[in-house]
Parts: C-alpha cells; structure tokens; sequence
C-alpha cells in the first residue's frame, strides 16, 4: 500500500500560538516532526514535503461567516479584544498579534494536502499543524479559529468530489466539522469520542444524525470514560466499516487527535500509543478498501506533548508514507537529547507503550449490559436504518 505521498509543514505553522501556558502549543506539532525525520520517515524517495498552499478569502467565507472573519482580523492587531459572541478572548481562544494569518496558514496547509491527494499527485498526505474541528461558522471554540476540515472539504465538494467520508478519532467530538456538512449527504461525518455527558463540548450523541436531507449521514460514538485499546477498537469496527462500505467514499478525510490516550492530561480515556498505532493502520487500509487509497490525514488535540503527540503522530506518518515504525523501535538518541535540552524533561525510550492491543469484533455477539456495547448499539440504530442496514443482525453471545 506504498505509494506516492506529502507531508505539509513549514515553520511558520508554529505561529498558530495562544501563548504560554496553552494546553495547544506549537512545540508539540515541531516535536512530532522533529521525532519523524530522525525516524528516517519524512525525507524518502516516494514523499514530497510541501509548504502550506495560500488561501482565497472566498473558499473561507464559504465555511465561515464573514463577521467572524472580520472579528478575527480585529482581534489580530488588536491584544485587548474580546468579542465572547465569537469565541474570541476566553481562556480557550486567547487572541494574539497575527491570529487571522495563522488561522488562515493552517487552513492553508490541510488545503495543500487535500490538493495533493484531489490532483492525484499524492495518494496520501497529512498535516499534523491542522484538525481543527470544532471551529463553528461564526465563532471560535475549543482552541480552533477556522475549520481547515471543512474548508478543505469545501474545495472538494467545489471541485467535483460526490462523496466524501471524514472520520474523527479525537476524543473531543468533531462537533464543527458536524455542523458545516449536517444536511450534506455528499459528506459523512463520522466521530468517535468520549461521550459529551463528561467531555467537551458536550455533544456528540448517537441521536445526533444529521438534517431533514441527510439523515444518517452524521455519526456519532459516544464512548464511556475510561474506555481504553481493546473497547475503543471494538467501537470502530462496530460501526465504522459497515458505513464506508455502504458509503463508497471517493476520499477519505480523517482527523488524528491522539488525545484519547491515557496519560493525556484534558480528557478520560486510556488508549495506549499502541491503540492509537492500530488505529492509523486501520484508517490506512480502509482507505484502500473503499476509497482507491485516497487518503487525506490531520492532526488535532493532544496534551502530552513529549510521552505521547510525538510518538503518536510518528506512526501515523509512518503509516502515511508507507513506512509503519515498529513499535520496539528505539526512540533516536538525537531526539531524546533535543527534548532534554529544549524541555528539561526525559524523554520516551521506545516507540510502545509495551501493549498489545485485541479486539472481540461486534459479529461474535454483543452485551447489551456493558456500556461499550450500549454505546454502539444506540449509533447503529440511530444510523444503519437510514442506510439500508441491519442495526442488530446478532443476538447476544
């Protein structure tokens, strides 16, 4: 499943910065492509690394409304504003000298890989600065300015593409991605995330389907806090399969938040790294499967910038040009010392976390008791009705 492939990334991303003490820092995005090119995985013969493409203002304004672009451009030159109407000066979207320009160049980016792969120059490429998903049409929310998801999906759709799937492993529900396609049925919207009842933004429910023309064709798994490797991939195979097959996309588009892992400090589930790594390999070959291995990949939430973002987003570049990393992998030398240095801290040894992640797949029964199983169920049969497909073909173990 090797082909050619683009990683997007340029300095300059970095001034996407809320300032010290911001859960979102751009260190973590350069760690993660510093740990990748001493992995050997960015410079090889079949990838491409690019600089983010610039953006018309009009694809812009085609996702989000043009108050809130204003906004963000008063909020630019402008340190004291605040406008709370349009998430802009809270605690989550402090503003900064620039914002509208660094909003704008992270869109930029996740365009330049979507064009890659629209074009056919790429058959994969990923860029690890965007996954801004919770960025509404008119408001700033939960650390995103502007939806570089859906603006990207915007030039898809603009451009010819019929059926896009977007798939959104962060454990924050894609809630503005959602919002921008609710009543498209040329893009489905698929999220699995902790359940809204205990996590940001608190949404994200199996009830949540789409609109009056595209019932179905948002998806939604609200996982039980504490969900960990083996649940959170039985969930996926539950529900995510079935749909792309039905669906037929001709790109996949997904959302690489890697949040949902244990020691990350803002949610309450408990993958591992390995369970993270599972999951890439997984949206890798379903690419393949469903979509002629048109794949566009973004990055998104993560906290635990030196254990665990680093790492993560490393397999799923690995993943991307062809190259999975093997988990005993060590960690380089290099790498170790560039974090010691930069961040007085010790860095990980090993590309693991030393687990093995399993899966009980959903056609060998279901327990209606267990949470995970509840929660499954509740997505499929608020969904699979509306694709023609049966919400409960077993009956228990």
């Amino acid at each position: 499943m090797t082909g050619p492939a683009t990683i997007v990334w340029d300095d300059a991303l970095a001034a996407y910065d809320f300032g010290r003490g911001h859960p979102l820092a751009p260190i973590r995005v350069q760690l993660a492509m510093m740990l990748a090119a001493d992995l050997g995985l960015v410079h090889r013969e079949n990838v491409s690394v690019v600089s983010p493409d610039e953006i018309d203002e009009d694809l812009l304004l085609k996702v989000h409304e043009a108050a809130f672009v204003d906004a963000v451009k008063q909020a630019s030159v402008d340190p004291d504003y605040v406008n709370v109407a349009r998430g802009l000066g809270t605690s989550d979207v402090p503003v900064f000298s620039g914002m509208h320009e660094a909003a704008r160049a992270v869109c930029g980016a996740t365009l330049a890989a979507t064009r890659a792969v629209f074009e056919r120059r790429s058959l994969h490429a990923v860029n690890l600065a965007g996954g801004l998903h919770h960025s509404m049409p008119g408001a700033a929310s939960g650390f995103c300015v502007y939806n570089d998801i859906a603006v990207s999906i915007r030039y898809l759709l603009d451009h010819g593409v019929e059926r896009v799937a977007y798939i959104d492993v962060d454990v924050h529900h894609g809630d503005g991605v959602q919002a921008a396609f609710w009543n498209d049925p040329r893009v489905l919207t698929i999220s699995l995330h902790e359940s809204g009842r205990s996590l940001f933004p608190g949404t994200g429910f199996a009830s949540e389907i789409g609109g009056p023309d595209a019932q179905g064709f948002a998806v939604n798994v609200a996982l039980p806090p504490g969900t960990g490797d083996n649940d959170w991939l039985r969930a996926f195979h539950g529900v995510v399969p079935q749909l792309l097959e039905d669906f037929a996309p001709e790109i996949l588009f997904t959302q690489q938040g890697c949040d949902s892992h244990s020691l990350d400090p803002l949610a309450h589930l408990e993958l591992s790294v390995d369970g993270q790594r599972e999951t890439y390999a997984l949206l890798h070959a379903l690419a393949h499967q469903f979509a002629d291995g048109r794949w566009i990949a973004v990055g998104g939430g993560g906290y635990s910038w030196v254990d665990v973002v680093p790492r993560a987003w490393s397999h799923l570049i690995g993943e991307v040009v062809g190259a999975p990393v093997d988990p005993a992998t060590a960690v380089p030398q290099t790498w170790q010392d560039l974090v010691g240095a930069r961040l007085a801290v010790q860095a990980p040894i090993v590309m693991t976390d030393g687990v093995m992640p399993s899966v009980r797949l959903w056609e060998r029964g279901y327990d209606p008791a267990n949470p995970l199983d509840a929660a499954v169920l509740r997505t499929r049969e608020a969904v699979y009705p509306w694709h023609g497909l049966a919400a409960d073909p077993y009956h228990g173990f």
